[in-house]
């Protein structure tokens, strides 16, 4: 078996997860497993620095990160096409995507040393946009893909479809076509449902459309999505964001395919997979009041029955 290797990325604008790094790079190189670090993000002695592209993460086991979901978002853009499962220390606000909060990231590390993790599939959506039937250019996201009004004092006229038939036509400030990951993200400000990660599906939630029928909606996977801008002169300009990092300016006119991704992103968690592990993370996340649960576990309730 070869040398095990890390690829560890961080927010170098927080002095905390600079530290961090240096912690896990640290113990990591102590424990005989390579360090990569991204070229002029992170250089600390005896790791390896790598430009920052696909191949960043080719050949790692892990892609471990320092930071906010804003700092993992970015982490799977090179995770993905390496198909490397991405495992993150959360030093922003909420940190969905993180498996840690700071005072566990020894504990994380040790146990990635000790290969005492498991790594679990989140879905991605391929998101293309298309002008005078011209495909204008293909992206995708972990969390979601909004189009919405460029301008703050507009709406856009947009017309929606699922699978090829029209299903209806909103003036408002945006729709978001989310993942179950990006449930708890843009779509749940929205108004849209939290949707847990083991249901695979995509959803659908208009921004403050000035409309009867507007509810937030949840499609197959195999379903397709699309809006269409109805081009007027009332109508402002439209932006097309994925992940709230890539944007892209959309022309009037202009028609946004969103479909199940053809590559999943890999994270890697140190508790095992599914929806009780989920419903705590919500719980704790979001600060819900428990107190007064007399539930029992499964295993208790078997020696009661």
């Amino acid at each position: 078996m070869g040398q095990r290797t890390m690829l560890v990325t961080a927010h170098t604008g927080r002095e905390n997860a600079v530290r961090s790094a240096r912690l896990v790079t640290e113990r990591l190189t102590a424990a005989g497993i390579a360090v990569r670090t991204l070229k002029g993000e992170l250089s600390y002695p005896g790791a390896e620095e790598v430009p920052s592209s696909a191949a960043a993460a080719e050949g790692s086991e892990l892609v471990i990160v320092l930071g906010g979901d804003g700092t993992l978002l970015r982490a799977a853009e090179l995770s993905r096409p390496a198909q490397v499962p991405l495992i993150g220390v959360n030093l922003g606000h909420v940190g969905f995507l993180a498996e840690a909060e700071p005072d566990g990231l020894v504990e994380l590390v040790d146990r990635v040393v000790e290969r005492r993790y498991t790594v679990e599939e989140r879905m991605t959506i391929d998101v293309t946009v298309r002008s005078n039937g011209s495909d204008l250019m293909s992206t995708w996201a972990l969390n979601e893909a909004t189009v919405e009004k460029a301008a703050r004092e507009r709406m856009i006229d947009v017309i929606t479809e699922v699978d090829g038939r029209p299903l209806s036509r909103w003036g408002c400030d945006g729709v978001v076509c989310s993942t179950p990951t990006g449930s708890t993200a843009y779509a749940f400000s929205a108004g849209g449902p939290v949707v847990w990660p083991e249901v695979e599906a995509l959803l659908m939630v208009p921004i403050s459309a000035h409309a009867l029928f507007a509810p937030p909606m949840v499609v197959s996977p195999a379903s397709v999505l699309a809006m269409e801008l109805i081009a007027g002169h009332e109508i402002s300009g439209a932006v097309l964001w994925c992940d709230g990092r890539r944007k892209v300016d959309l022309p009037p006119g202009a028609r946004v395919e969103v479909r199940r991704g053809a590559l999943p992103v890999l994270l890697a968690r140190l508790q095992g997979p599914g929806p009780a592990g989920f419903t705590d993370r919500l719980v704790a996340k979001f600060g819900l009041p428990v107190a007064g649960w007399r539930g029992r576990t499964r295993e208790d309730a078997g020696e009661h029955a």
